[in-house]
C-alpha cells in the first residue's frame, strides 16, 4: 500500500490550497439556511423559561388561533413512550433514565429545554405564537454547581436517588503503594470553567416527507449522518433505507455541531406529522442556550515524586457537571479526564476516578480536546508547582518523566465501567519539547520569568500533550469513473471545516497517478454510501484517508482490467500514469474513454487501535497588575502528526485551535445565576476572543513518527492546537505573577479573576508579615 501512497510523489505533503474555498469566498457555499423548498412551514422551538420544575399546564389555544399558524406539538403529540436522545458514544444500560426526552416530559430539568414546536408560515410568526402559548411550570428547588449536585439537597432524578451519573476509575499500577513512603507528595484543587463550541453558523434542518414514495430527506445533517439516521430511522418506526441525510455545507463544528438533538426528531416529526416541509434555524440565543455545553470540571489530584522529581503516582477525584441529562457525547470528557490525566508522560501508578454530575443546566458535550484540554490544565499547573517545591528546573522535571521513544507502544490506565484498554502508537516526545523550547527561544525569554517592564510583569511557560485520533471501527469509499474523465470519491467522512475535499482528493489522485483537477470528492450525505462513520476524534483523515486507498487499489485493478480486455492482454501488461491506461505495442487509452464501462470499486479500513500526536506549547505573557489584563506576547505551537498530507491545512488546523483556546482560557464563560437561569445568551455576555485579543501565534509542524496503525501513517490532528493552551498560559501567567506568591488554580483568567488573584495573594503576604 505503501507504494501506491508515494506513486509519482507529487500531491501528498503538499500545500494544495483548499478547493472548497473558492465557493465559499464566492459566496458560493450551500448552507442548510439557503435551501427552502415550495410550501415549507418553519418551526420555532419553544423553551422552558425554568431550570427545574413540574409543568402542570400547557394550552396552545391562542397560538392556534392567529392567521397562518397550522399546528403546535406537545407530548401529548408525541409517539409513547416518548422518544429520547440515544448515547452515542459508551452507552450503558445503567444511563437510559438519564436520556433526554425530546420534549420535555413532565419535568423540565435546564432553562432551555424544549417544551413545544410551533409550525406556521413563517419564522416570525411561528415565534410570535410561542409568545402566547400558556405555560405553566410549579419550581423545584435548582441545582446550579458541582457542589450543591455532590449535596443531593435537590435531585434531578429522585429514583435515581443521588446526582452522580456514573463514576469512572483509570488504573494503572498500584498508586496507594507507590504513594506509601514517598519523600515528596502535595495535593491541589483545580477548577476548568464551563465554555464550549459557538460555530459562526448555527445548527439548522430542513425535512422533507414524501408520501408516496415513503420516503423522509433531512438536509442540514454534519458529522456523525449515518448514525444519526438510524438512530431517526427507529424513532420514527421507519425502515433505515427510508431515511437519507443530506450534508449541505457546515460553518465549523468543533465537537458540537452534528449530534443528535431532540430537533434532529423534531423537525422531521412534524415534516412527516404534516406532509409539508418544515425548516428550523437556530438562532444565536438558543444556541448559547440548547446545543451542548462543555468543559466545566474540577479536580482534586496528589502527585508523589522521588527527591530527583521522577513521579511515583498521580491519584484523586474529577467532578464533571454534565448539566441536566446525557446526550450522545456527553461521557467522552469525564472518561478522557481520568484515562488521559497522564498525557504524554511516564507515571507508572494511576488511580484516578472521575464523577458523573447533574446539574440543572444545558446538557454537556464534547468540545475540541474533550476532556484533554481540562486534563492538561489540571496537571501542567500541578507539576509546575512540583517542580517549584523540588528545587527542579519546570522544563527538567518534564523531560525526565516524558515517556520515551523505546518505550514505545505505551500503555496508559485502564478505565472502567465500559472497560477500555489503549496505547500510544509511537511518538518521540522530547524531541518535540525540544523543538518547541528552540523555536521559541526559551534560553533568552525564561530569564524574563518574574521581570517587571513598563509595569508589567513578564511569564512564560511550556507543556506537553497528546492528542488522540482514527475511532474506529470502520470507515468506507468508493470511487466511480464519469464522463469527462473525472473520477468520484466518496467518503463516510463528513465535512466540518476540516478541509476534506482538499486533502482526500490529494490522497485520492496520488494513489490513482492522475491529476488532482480529475478527482471530485463528496462526503457525509447518506445517499453516497451504504455505511459512513463520519468525522470525530480527529479519525477522518487516517479512516477516511485509508478508506479511499483501499478503494484506490480495486480501482486501478479494474481500469487495467478493463483496459487489458480491449488490447486483450494481461493487467499486468498495463500501467497507469496522469489519467491514461499505457499498454503493449505503446498502446494507450484515457479515462474518458473507459466511462461508459461503469468502473467504480469500493473500500474501507478498519482499525481498533488510536493513533496519539503529541507535542509541545510554549507562551510568554505579560500582566498588568493593575487591571489583571494578560497580554500573550508570543505563542509557540509545535505538533508531531505522524505524516503530513497537506501542512497547509494542518497549520489552519492547529492555528485555529490555539485561537479557540485563548480564547476560552481568557473570555469565554457561561455563568448562571442561583436559580439556573443562563446569564450568557448572547455575545455581548459571551465574550469571544476578536483579532486584536490574539498574539503572534507560531505554528511548526513535524512528521518524525509516523503512526504504525494505518498505511497513510498519520494521525489526527484537528484537536491538538486547543489542548495545552489553558495549563501553558495559566503557567506563565504563575511565572509572571511569582513576585506575588499567586498561583492560579481556576480558569478562566480574565482581568477580573487575574486581578482578584493578585489582590488574595497581597493581603496573604500582609497577614504573614
Amino acid at each position: 500500500m505503501e507504494g501506491n501512497v508515494r506513486a509519482g510523489n507529487r500531491l501528498i505533503g503538499s500545500a494544495i490550497p483548499r478547493t472548497e474555498d473558492l465557493r465559499f469566498v464566492r459566496g458560493a457555499g450551500e448552507y442548510v439556511a439557503d435551501v427552502s423548498r415550495a410550501g415549507q412551514l418553519h418551526a420555532f422551538i419553544l423553551r422552558s423559561g425554568m431550570a427545574h420544575g413540574r409543568i402542570r399546564h400547557i394550552d396552545a389555544t391562542r397560538a392556534l388561533a392567529l392567521p397562518g399558524v397550522h399546528a403546535v406539538i406537545t407530548a401529548s403529540d408525541l409517539p409513547q413512550p416518548m422518544p429520547s436522545v440515544d448515547i452515542r458514544l459508551q452507552p450503558m444500560p445503567s444511563l437510559v433514565p438519564f436520556h433526554q426526552p425530546v420534549l420535555a416530559n413532565g419535568v423540565v430539568r435546564y432553562a432551555g429545554e424544549p417544551v413545544a414546536v410551533v409550525l406556521a408560515e413563517s419564522a416570525a410568526l411561528a415565534e410570535d405564537a410561542a409568545g402566547v402559548i400558556d405555560l405553566e411550570i410549579d419550581a423545584l428547588p435548582p441545582v446550579t454547581n458541582i457542589e450543591s449536585s455532590r449535596g443531593g439537597d435537590s435531585l434531578l432524578y429522585p429514583r435515581h436517588g443521588s446526582n452522580l451519573a456514573v463514576k469512572y476509575t483509570a488504573v494503572l499500577g498500584d498508586a496507594e503503594a507507590a504513594f506509601a513512603g514517598a519523600p515528596y507528595r502535595r495535593r491541589e484543587t483545580f477548577r476548568v470553567h464551563r465554555h464550549a463550541a459557538v460555530p459562526m453558523e448555527p445548527r439548522g434542518l430542513l425535512a422533507e416527507w414524501d408520501s408516496a414514495a415513503g420516503k423522509l430527506t433531512v438536509s442540514g445533517a454534519a458529522k456523525v449522518a449515518f448514525f444519526n439516521r438510524r438512530m431517526l430511522a427507529a424513532k420514527l418506526e421507519l425502515p433505515e433505507d427510508r431515511v437519507d441525510l443530506i450534508e449541505n455545507d457546515v460553518g465549523g463544528g468543533f465537537g458540537a455541531r452534528g449530534e443528535f438533538y431532540p430537533e434532529d426528531f423534531l423537525i422531521p416529526f412534524c415534516a412527516k406529522h404534516l406532509g409539508r416541509p418544515v425548516k428550523w434555524i437556530e438562532d444565536r440565543r438558543e444556541n448559547l442556550v440548547a446545543t451542548q455545553h462543555a468543559r466545566d470540571a474540577q479536580c482534586e489530584i496528589e502527585i508523589a515524586c522521588t527527591g530527583d522529581g521522577a513521579i511515583r503516582a498521580l491519584r484523586g477525584t474529577a467532578y464533571c457537571d454534565v448539566g441536566a441529562y446525557i446526550r450522545t457525547n456527553g461521557l467522552v470528557a469525564p472518561r478522557n479526564i481520568a484515562q488521559f490525566f497522564s498525557g504524554p508522560y511516564r507515571i507508572a501508578n494511576i488511580h484516578l476516578e472521575s464523577s458523573v454530575q447533574f446539574t440543572n443546566k444545558t446538557p454537556s458535550g464534547t468540545y475540541r480536546g474533550p476532556g484533554r484540554y481540562e486534563a492538561d490544565f489540571f496537571r501542567e499547573r500541578l507539576f509546575d508547582l512540583a517542580a517549584a517545591d523540588l528545587g527542579i528546573d519546570r522544563v527538567e522535571f518534564r523531560r525526565r518523566n516524558l515517556v520515551p521513544k523505546s518505550a514505545m507502544p505505551y500503555a496508559v490506565a485502564n478505565i472502567t465501567p465500559y472497560e477500555a484498554v489503549t496505547e500510544y502508537d509511537s511518538g518521540n516526545y522530547v524531541s518535540t519539547l525540544d523543538t518547541c523550547l528552540e523555536k521559541f527561544d526559551w534560553r533568552s525569554k525564561s530569564q524574563l520569568a518574574g521581570r517587571v517592564s513598563q509595569g508589567r510583569y513578564h511569564g512564560v511557560a511550556v507543556g506537553c500533550f497528546i492528542e488522540g485520533g482514527a475511532a474506529g471501527p470502520k470507515e468506507n469509499a468508493r470511487i466511480d469513473l464519469g464522463s469527462g474523465g473525472v473520477v468520484t470519491v466518496s467518503v463516510g467522512s463528513s465535512a466540518i471545516g476540516q478541509g476534506l475535499e482538499t486533502v482526500f482528493g490529494q490522497i485520492a489522485a496520488d494513489a490513482l497517478e492522475m491529476p488532482f483537477g480529475k478527482v471530485k470528492v463528496r462526503h457525509g450525505s447518506t445517499t453516497l454510501l451504504r455505511e459512513g462513520y463520519g468525522s470525530y476524534h480527529s479519525r477522518a483523515m487516517v479512516m477516511g484517508g485509508s478508506a479511499i486507498l483501499d478503494a484506490a487499489k480495486g480501482f486501478r485493478e479494474r481500469l487495467k482490467r478493463a483496459a487489458a480486455k480491449r488490447w486483450d492482454c494481461t493487467p499486468a501488461d498495463t500501467s497507469i500514469e496522469d489519467d491514461r491506461i499505457s499498454g503493449p505495442g505503446g498502446r494507450s487509452i484515457k479515462f474518458d474513454e473507459l466511462a461508459d464501462d461503469g468502473i467504480s470499486a469500493d473500500g474501507s479500513f478498519a482499525n481498533h487501535h488510536h493513533t496519539y500526536s503529541y507535542g509541545a506549547h510554549a507562551a510568554h505573557v505579560a500582566v498588568d497588575p493593575v487591571t489583571g489584563h494578560v497580554e500573550v506576547l508570543d505563542y509557540v505551537a509545535v505538533e508531531d502528526v505522524g505524516r503530513i498530507i497537506n501542512p497547509a491545512t494542518l497549520r489552519g488546523q492547529v492555528l485555529g485551535a490555539v485561537v479557540q483556546g485563548i480564547s476560552g482560557t481568557f473570555l469565554e464563560r457561561f455563568v448562571y445565576d442561583e436559580s439556573g437561569q443562563p446569564l450568557s445568551t448572547n455575545f455581548a455576555d459571551y465574550i469571544i476572543a476578536g483579532a486584536a485579543d490574539l498574539p503572534n501565534i507560531r505554528v511548526f509542524l513535524m512528521e518524525e513518527e509516523p503512526s504504525p496503525i494505518n498505511p497513510l501513517g498519520a494521525k489526527g490532528a484537528g484537536e491538538g492546537g486547543i489542548i495545552p493552551v489553558g495549563g501553558v498560559i495559566a503557567n506563565a501567567v504563575a511565572s509572571a505573577l511569582r513576585p506575588f506568591g499567586a498561583e492560579p488554580h481556576d480558569l478562566p483568567l480574565s482581568p477580573s479573576n487575574v486581578w482578584r488573584l493578585i489582590e488574595d495573594a497581597r493581603k496573604s503576604s500582609r497577614a504573614a508579615e
